[in-house]
């Protein structure tokens, strides 16, 4: 999906129609690492150490044809920043085939 760099739309703030600039933003932050469930926090408890057979934490099998991703696109979150007040506006992930380019028109 391109995108153009400026677009005219409406901005909340303003209450009027103006120019704003696009930027794609990053799709947020990763989970906690010390999270309940973590692998950080099961390896503090000394899980996936020592001898003999590790269960979840030893070595994996290959990945069957059934379980790999099946996600094909990715969402990009988009910004917004208006020209005549610099107030942003933030739309959140819009799934697009190809990741998000800003075109110059």
């Amino acid at each position: 999906m391109k995108l153009p760099k400026t677009v005219n739309r409406y901005c909340p703030h303003c209450n009027k129609k103006t120019e704003q600039k696009v930027k794609i933003v990053g799709t947020g932050g990763k989970r906690g690492t010390l999270r309940r469930g973590g692998i950080a926090r099961a390896r503090l408890r000394g899980l996936g150490r020592g001898y003999g057979n590790k269960g979840k934490w030893g070595s994996k099998p290959a990945v069957s044809k059934f379980k790999r991703k099946s996600k094909t696109t990715k969402k990009s979150n988009i910004m917004y920043t208006c020209t005549v007040c610099k107030k942003s506006k933030y739309r959140q992930g819009r799934r697009n085939k190809r990741t998000g380019k800003i075109v110059q028109e």
